[in-house]
């Protein structure tokens, strides 16, 4: 179920016990992202839910799918900064769906790589698709220059919060390979 941006307002005040007076919601950018975040995410937690699954596990099946080889256990480990029970069980869980497989590494025997089955690429394109439906829903009615501008917002407001945005990654790959 998705809440309205009004009643997300309403909650976190409640919860926070804002006074509009002393504290007026607009704007407040951090609060704006989160919910906007929130909103997505609960876009792909249904999607996620219609397949039985979970975030965690949604999470999981996109790494695999974007790795350059087949990982194996570890590097989800790693990756995530899960313990190996945890990464166990989510792995478990996703083979015993039909969503991955797992088999024994050719050149390593002790380590076992994941694969994706044809029900965790599909659930993929699912999960790219409500991605893309996302990102067009959260521009909608936006001119081609204001969806310019507010990327370009978004990338300045992630640089200043001393992150790396995608799109300056994708511009400067051998920037981030000298850092």
């Amino acid at each position: 179920m998705l809440l309205s941006y009004s009643l997300c307002c309403a909650i976190i005040r409640s919860v926070l016990h804002f006074d509009k007076e002393v504290f007026p919601l607009n704007p407040i950018y951090g609060h704006s992202i989160r919910v906007l975040h929130w909103v997505a995410d609960q876009t792909m937690s249904a999607t996620l839910a219609s397949m039985d699954l979970t975030a965690s596990q949604g999470h999981i099946l996109a790494f695999i799918a974007h790795s350059p080889q087949p990982p194996c256990p570890r590097d989800m480990e790693e990756a995530f900064q899960l313990s190996h029970p945890t990464v166990s069980g989510l792995l478990r869980r996703l083979e015993k769906k039909g969503f991955i497989r797992c088999a024994p590494d050719p050149a390593d025997r002790r380590c076992k790589r994941v694969f994706l089955d044809a029900k965790g690429k599909e659930c993929l394109a699912r999960m790219d698709a409500t991605i893309a439906g996302n990102e067009r829903r959260m521009v909608e009615n936006f001119t081609e220059e204001e969806k310019r501008q507010f990327a370009d917002l978004l990338d300045r407001a992630i640089i200043n919060m001393g992150g790396c945005s995608c799109r300056c990654a994708m511009k400067n790959p051998e920037k981030e390979e000298s850092d």
